[in-house]
């Protein structure tokens, strides 16, 4: 039986292909072990027969083809490769059921799993091969699958997903507004607070920062309004000229998931006295259309009513 592991059939370079292709035993040296000297080389160990490999597969040359390079995937049908699996095994490698996933790295195993990951559980375990070969996540990757994760209401996979964008890029105000905004879906306003205060001297005044501020000085402000809203109910209800109250109900309102109701209240402040206290409500109202993104709808709708009022 020839010996796969042959020193003297090692290649000088990984192989100049693109980064997904089909080995066998014969490249196996060229294709995996001395390709992953210079990137991270996952081995996709399958088979025609394998219902689940027909899952797996499409789903590793997606996150491979987004990572832009920084790692390479070679598929390996069993069946054909006998004499490699066998070797592989007699080194201590669970290839007795597929799908089985290896990555090399530096020519050695560095990490494996067994069975049909979903996609996301395919892009954790490449960002933690990367991490480990001290190579990094496309940033547009990242900052998809961080946004993904916020949709889905997985904030602690967001923050995991934003952090390591920030750790990435020390300067990209996304990314820092995404971890102080993950941290405030968390219940950690403080720690939200004090990375946003930490923000480097070149993004401090980012759009972002200042929208990401803005939310976390809401919810605080929010929580203390929420204790008081039928207080301002009746307080505007005995003086419809309260503009104090009516403010303070906008944010009680806004806190309240009412950002509708919250807008109706600063528009009736405005409308009744524009000047109030240096125009404190129109402020707060651009207080939340930052807060809550300008493609938002409620801050869409909002500016349409601004701009009617102001500009009648």
């Amino acid at each position: 039986m020839d010996v796969i592991f042959d020193p003297a059939r090692q290649g000088a370079t990984a192989a100049a292909e693109g980064v997904i292709k089909d080995g066998d035993q014969k490249t196996f040296m060229q294709d995996v072990v001395e390709a992953s000297r210079q990137v991270p080389v996952l081995v996709d160990f399958w088979a025609t027969w394998c219902g689940p490999c027909k899952t797996l597969t499409p789903a590793l040359e997606k996150v491979v083809n987004a990572a832009g390079g920084r790692v390479r995937l070679v598929k390996i049908d069993i069946d054909k490769n006998r004499q490699l699996v066998a070797q592989l095994t007699q080194m201590g490698l669970p290839l007795q059921s597929v799908p089985t996933v290896v990555a090399f790295w530096q020519g050695q195993i560095l990490d494996l799993f067994q069975g049909a990951l979903p996609e996301s559980e395919v892009k954790r375990f490449i960002e933690g091969l990367l991490k480990a070969a001290g190579g990094q996540m496309p940033t547009a990757d990242l900052l998809a699958e961080a946004e993904a994760a916020v949709a889905q209401g997985d904030h602690a996979a967001a923050l995991e997903l934003f952090g390591a964008l920030s750790q990435q890029e020390p300067e990209n105000a996304k990314a820092l507004a995404g971890v102080a905004r993950a941290l405030l879906a968390l219940g950690e306003e403080e720690q939200a607070l004090a990375i946003l205060d930490s923000a480097p001297a070149k993004i401090k005044d980012a759009p972002e920062i200042t929208a990401a501020r803005s939310a976390i000085e809401l919810e605080v402000e929010g929580r203390r309004a929420r204790e008081m809203l039928s207080q301002f109910e009746e307080r505007i209800a005995a003086n419809a000229d309260d503009h104090e109250a009516r403010i303070e109900l906008a944010v009680a309102l806004n806190a309240a998931g009412n950002r509708e109701g919250a807008v109706d209240a600063l528009i009736e402040a405005i409308r009744r006295d524009r000047t109030w206290n240096e125009e404190a409500a129109r402020k707060q109202l651009l207080k939340f259309f930052e807060a809550w993104g300008f493609e938002e709808p409620a801050t869409k709708a909002g500016r349409r009513k601004l701009s009617t009022l102001l500009f009648r």
